[in-house]
């Protein structure tokens, strides 16, 4: 409500009545949150400047994947040739192979370690013996903390056709030596559960805090009803954790065209490219090694495109059917 004052006038002068300016609630709302919590604000400000900065501004130079860059020009000094950069691409004979090698890898690494991970948490959340409990936390936790390159290298190692325990041990049963990193067949197979191995401890500490949201007397009630334990994880558990799930598999598949680069440049060599060269390693070596910036932007821009469009479909879908998304 605004408040009504009175201005006493001169001798002679009827009073006047002004109207004190009313602020909106938001905005009132507003300033009382900064003056109560002004040093969370504060703690906001570094990692607001650092995404502003380095992943914002940067944004803007998305420009030079309709340009031909010169170096002596400069990102905007550079003549403008529109959608020629994306034609290259599109026309280019290894496109469809790129596209195909990267989805197939990306909807593979999601269909392995997604439900993994579920039944790493359900299971982990059913175990009383606290020792027990998190010796297997521990050890499925701790590979997410290796190096990409180290895990690489383990890999690699036991793999190895000559001195790889994998090889030693088919050996054994008389089966000859396999040389697994050299066969494009076995790439998409050791990318992806070398990835589980590492990923899934890690994914299943997030179900796990979902699970201990989860009200006991649902538990109770489900005992009462005379509930067996799979019963209570199929109709307490499960629908407890399935916001949660959804908005981890939105995610996921919105990132599918975006699949990491380090694994996969190196686990790859001449033997496997047909099904290892995938469209971030592509990026790379058409932009540093071949030095075309503009293709590389292009087709960097290309695949941030596809994904957007992939999250916002997903996004969409889960919404519709399971009433949960990223925005509601």
């Amino acid at each position: 409500m605004a408040t009504l004052t009175t201005v006493r006038p001169p001798a002679g002068e009827t009073p006047v009545r002004r109207r004190r300016r009313r602020e909106r609630p938001g905005v009132q709302g507003l300033r009382r949150s900064l003056r109560r919590h002004w040093t969370l604000y504060l703690l906001m400000v570094v990692p607001l400047v650092w995404f502003v900065i380095f992943k914002y501004i940067p944004m803007s130079n998305a420009v030079l994947a309709f340009k031909s860059f010169n170096v002596i020009k400069g990102i905007w000094g550079s003549p403008w040739v529109g959608w020629q950069n994306f034609d290259l691409f599109f026309h280019n004979p290894v496109f469809w192979t790129l596209v195909k090698n990267t989805f197939i890898l990306s909807v593979y690494t999601v269909a392995a370690s997604f439900p993994i991970a579920i039944i790493l948490a359900l299971a982990l959340n059913e175990v009383r013996n606290g020792v027990f409990k998190r010796s297997v936390q521990l050890v499925t936790y701790a590979p997410y903390f290796i190096s990409t390159v180290v895990v690489v290298s383990m890999t690699i190692l036991v793999l190895s056709p000559r001195l790889g325990i994998v090889n030693e041990g088919l050996g054994f049963f008389g089966v000859p030596s396999i040389d697994f990193l050299g066969n494009p067949e076995y790439f998409r197979h050791i990318y992806v559960w070398s990835d589980v191995w590492q990923t899934t401890g890690y994914s299943a500490v997030i179900y796990l805090a979902a699970l201990s949201g989860i009200d006991p007397a649902l538990h109770e009630s489900a005992k009462l009803d005379g509930a067996s334990r799979l019963q209570r994880i199929r109709h307490v558990d499960l629908p407890g954790i399935m916001p949660t799930a959804v908005i981890i598999l939105v995610l996921a598949v919105g990132n599918i065209m975006a699949i990491g680069f380090e694994k996969a440049f190196l686990l790859q060599n001449p033997l496997n490219l047909s099904q290892s060269e995938i469209i971030a390693t592509y990026v790379y070596k058409t932009g540093l090694l071949n030095a075309d910036f503009s293709g590389a932007t292009a087709i960097g821009l290309f695949n941030s495109v596809i994904n957007l469009a992939l999250l916002l479909m997903v996004n969409a879908i889960a919404k519709r059917i399971t009433g949960n998304g990223l925005w509601s």
